[in-house]
């Protein structure tokens, strides 16, 4: 078997997404995907990968692998080339999974469980669907913005309780919420005003005074916030109890990092834009975390994620997928979660999950009374819409072996 074809799709309606296609000459096909710089990654994999890929035995994902990372520059870090190489990654594990009839998690280890509980992201439909500008902003989500039942954005912000409750009747186990972002705009991060901080923390309150303890809370500071301020937010939180604090400064400085951690009682969660087991390794000997998030489609595939995940068993430490991306991803980070005894829970987002997930594809994972569940199936079991390539706006790139002939 030789992988023969790569394709590439990108999408007007989420222009942070690029998925990918392996063809081999059986007429195997494995699915891929990351998200951010699309347009970059969809070069990378045309100029560059496709070289060292096309005419090769998909099976060899090792080999493969190696040869990817071999390039002088974009090795060390989550560029474009380290998201292209693990858009690739997925999908070679998706061939040799249709290929030999198995499910991915079954490759990867076989189950250590059948299913597992999650929480919701509370984005709305639209989240992170626009170019990001360098200030989030909430990542300035449209007037014209797809709305519904789960605009949970909104709805921590401005309905927080009623949200809880929504969860809850779901039997959700968690709720991860971002109160804090607007006043690290502000102020760059630097300090937090009073009534900033008991802005933000009075949502905390509000959800726990509504449903108690029933609702886990993970307190997301997308990375914004200089070491004082963030120990202040993290004080301010302790009497709630919050099940984590995520990404409280950026990833670039570990040593503030574990300084942080070691300040407050709230288990601090991280690592979900770090690039693999360098990365891990330094954010585990300084114990810098207690939850360690992964995202296989930004540390280097699903190959890579496995391996942080036995680093991260070494140091006892619990490890998490990142899902705030797209329906193939969300797939690969199930597949990862079944198979990992270390995995503590699985992000979800039910806005994506119940719209433009299942717009795309097809088989996603299922989410039953609160827990996930591999998809049936071999490979990863997510399929690509049939219409996909024929949509307006979806923009489909091809690099073949006569290409490189």
């Amino acid at each position: 078997m030789k992988l023969v074809q790569l394709d590439t799709l990108r999408f007007a309606a989420h222009p942070n997404l690029l998925v990918l296609r392996l063809h081999t000459d059986e007429g195997v096909i494995g699915l891929g995907e990351t998200f951010f710089g699309a347009r970059s990654v969809e070069a990378y994999l045309h100029e560059s990968a496709a070289a060292t890929l096309l005419g090769r035995d998909p099976t060899a994902i090792r080999a493969l692998e190696r040869e990817l990372a071999d390039y002088y520059v974009g090795y060390l870090g989550t560029g474009a080339e380290t998201r292209g190489n693990s858009a690739v990654n997925l999908a070679l594990w998706d061939i040799v999974g249709r290929s030999l009839d198995r499910p991915v998690h079954e490759l990867l280890g076989g189950p250590v469980r059948d299913d597992l509980h999650v929480y919701n992201t509370c984005a709305g439909y639209g989240y992170v669907q626009h170019e990001p500008s360098v200030s989030s902003s909430n990542w300035a989500l449209p007037e014209d913005r797809v709305t519904g039942p789960y605009e949970d954005l909104e709805g921590f912000l401005h309905r927080p309780e009623e949200l809880a409750r929504s969860l809850r009747d779901e039997r959700v186990s968690g709720m991860k919420i971002w109160p804090f972002d607007e006043a690290a705009e502000r102020t760059g991060g630097t300090h937090i005003p009073d009534a900033d901080l008991a802005q933000g923390v009075e949502i905390v309150a509000r959800i726990r005074e509504a449903v108690g303890h029933d609702i886990d809370v993970m307190v997301e500071l997308h990375g914004l916030w200089y070491r004082p301020a963030a120990e202040r937010i993290a004080r301010a939180l302790e009497p709630y109890e919050p099940y984590w604090i995520e990404d409280p400064l950026r990833g670039d400085d570990l040593e503030a990092l574990a300084a942080l951690t070691a300040s407050t009682p709230i288990p601090i969660a991280m690592g979900e834009t770090l690039a693999g087991r360098p990365a891990y390794r330094r954010l585990l000997d300084l114990r810098a975390v207690d939850i360690a998030i992964v995202d296989p489609v930004w540390t280097g595939g699903l190959s890579e994620a496995v391996r942080v995940a036995d680093l991260a068993e070494t140091a006892k430490t619990p490890v998490a997928t990142h899902d705030c991306t797209g329906p193939i991803a969300f797939a690969a980070c199930v597949h990862f979660s079944m198979s990992q005894p270390g995995a503590l829970i699985q992000e979800t987002v039910r806005a994506f999950h119940s719209s433009w997930y299942a717009d795309l594809a097809t088989n996603l994972p299922p989410i039953v009374a609160g827990r996930v569940s591999a998809p049936p199936g071999p490979g990863l079991g997510v399929e690509l819409q049939p219409d996909l390539d024929e949509r307006p706006g979806v923009t489909v790139t091809t690099s073949t072996v006569r290409d490189r002939s």
